[in-house]
């Protein structure tokens, strides 16, 4: 055991939410901060391409989570793939830039008592974080870390799509981040200049010359070191190299490991359900019984449509495009796959959106882009105002041990109603107007006339994450809230939770966006003592 070092803030991961905390606190030289990340540098070629995302998934580079069996999936248990190196998830998501809906805020505040989480009080947060290269006030920021811009290249499939949902009675939007979400349109990505633009790019390689910020990559964090008295959080155990460490936190530990990393931690640290802890032979610090509850994320099942006098993305993986990409940063490899979508109510009577689409000029299902038999384009109806709730409980007191990971995926009948509805809407866009001459045949569903059972059945079998997860340490003011307005662990000093598992309920939209802003806040929540 080495000797312990000391600092004043531990940021445990350096994903969406550590990355930005790291850079945000060591802007005053003053303040000591260290960033843990479990995996290594963000240094694969595929990390950078915005077309290879879905190639990184089940690698060195995949966490590889795994979900308890989904009755609602055909009794499948469904693959979780979530970034484990430098920048976190940001390193490998699709790169789509949305924020949410305006309610998703207010609900915050209204509904859990999250009290200066409202939009308005989000907003500022957003646009600070934000380098918009089209737009601008008052929604927009353009001088922030986070690069946002229109992609350098869209497929023709993606511009008829937004074609048909016009015809199809959908407003056209420009901005989806803006007065209201609702309509169609091509959605902005984190890219700059062609390539992705990850939190490691945006705010850790920018602040990484600072003599007050150390890294350490491959740092795999197996508890929070907790002083009785009081108790309040005094710093971390990690693995690294084979060697176990323990380094102090003279003010804050600010655990930043998501979803599924945030709540194993604590509760292996002894704060959660104080039964389930026992189970573990875990002592019992705190009994917190919301760490791990409340689980949510946006499921998603692709339409599967043959196509014809069209390209497939999938087709684009040559040796000639990689070129065209490392020389020109264009061409078909700067697609982020999901280039184009809608968001819209799956019946009338819902005052906000509960469908995103995501259109894929290509056959995306189970996880990636597959070698196309024949040419296919996605478009996938999401749920992203979610009724059912997961919960995720520990499988083991050993860190190594995966958690048990059970999303709860349409356990509330609502949300399969609702997922019905959003099929049927793409059935009434993509089967007219100028989507419908590159369209061939239907394959999934194999009839452009389904029922509700044949729709119910290819949403057992292709219905997956769509790679947000939430809400397992949420914030309020009630008796489960885990962490309080402020992100403070409630009955621990000294220790927050700074991601998006403290989300009440996951906003209705990609999430890293609003994880950006989520640390943004919460930086100056820390440097104002509050």
């Amino acid at each position: 055991m080495m000797a312990e070092e000391t600092f004043d803030y531990i940021v445990v991961g350096s994903g969406s939410a550590g990355g930005v905390l790291a850079a945000r606190l060591t802007e005053d030289p003053t303040v000591r901060v260290l960033l843990l990340e479990a995996g290594p540098e963000d240094d694969d070629d595929m990390i950078r391409i915005p077309a290879g995302f879905s190639s990184l998934f089940k690698t060195r580079w995949d966490w590889n989570y795994w979900t308890t069996p989904q009755e609602h999936l055909a009794g499948r248990r469904a693959d979780w793939p979530r970034m484990k190196a430098l920048g976190g998830c940001s390193s490998m998501n699709a790169m789509i830039y949305i924020r949410g809906n305006r309610a998703d805020y207010d609900g915050w505040r209204d509904d859990f008592g999250a009290e200066g989480w409202g939009y308005e009080d989000v907003l500022p947060y957003f646009v600070r974080s934000e380098s918009n290269a089209r737009l601008s006030g008052p929604f927009h920021g353009t001088s922030g870390p986070l690069r946002v811009e229109d992609r350098r290249f869209t497929h023709e499939l993606s511009e008829a799509f937004v074609e048909s949902a016009a015809r199809a009675g959908l407003a056209r939007t420009e901005d989806f981040n803006g007065l209201t979400q609702d309509g169609a349109g091509q959605y902005q990505v984190t890219h700059h200049r062609g390539r992705r633009w990850s939190v490691a790019d945006a705010y850790i390689r920018p602040a990484r010359p600072r003599r007050n910020l150390t890294i350490r990559t491959e740092a795999f964090v197996t508890r929070i070191l907790i002083n009785g008295a009081g108790p309040r959080a005094t710093g971390v155990e990690y693995e690294r190299l084979g060697v176990t460490e323990r380094v102090r936190a003279e003010a804050e530990v600010l655990l930043c490991g998501g979803a599924i990393n945030s709540p194993q931690v604590l509760m292996l640290s002894g704060i959660g359900p104080g039964d389930h802890l026992r189970e573990h032979d875990i002592e019992v610090i705190v009994d917190s019984p919301g760490v791990g509850e409340g689980l949510q994320d946006h499921p998603v099942a692709g339409t599967l449509i043959e196509t014809q006098d069209t390209s497939d993305l999938a087709e684009a993986q040559t040796l000639g495009n990689l070129a065209r990409w490392q020389t020109t940063r264009r061409g078909p490899l700067v697609s982020n796959v999901g280039e184009a979508g809608a968001f819209f109510a799956s019946h009338e009577g819902l005052e906000h959106p509960d469908i995103q689409i995501h259109l894929a000029p290509t056959g995306f299902y189970h996880n990636g882009i597959h070698e196309p038999v024949r040419r296919m384009v996605t478009v996938a109806p999401t749920l992203v105002d979610i009724h059912s709730r997961g919960r995720l409980r520990l499988r083991s007191a050993d860190p190594h041990w995966h958690p048990e990971i059970d999303p709860g995926y349409f356990t509330d009948r609502r949300d399969l109603d609702a997922m019905v509805g959003g099929f049927r809407r793409v059935f009434d866009i993509v089967w007219q107007g100028p989507f419908a001459r590159y369209l061939r045949a239907p394959v999934e569903p194999s009839t452009t006339a389904p029922s509700d059972d044949d729709l119910i059945e290819v949403i057992a079998r292709l219905g997956q994450t769509l790679y947000h997860p939430t809400s397992t340490c949420a914030m309020g003011s009630g008796g489960d809230s885990v962490v309080d307005p402020r992100l403070r662990v409630n009955g621990v000093e000294g220790l927050r939770v700074v991601d998006a598992s403290v989300m009440p309920r996951v906003v209705r939209g990609n999430t890293h966006a609003p994880t950006v802003m989520i640390a943004e806040k919460a930086a100056d929540l820390i440097r104002s003592g509050t």
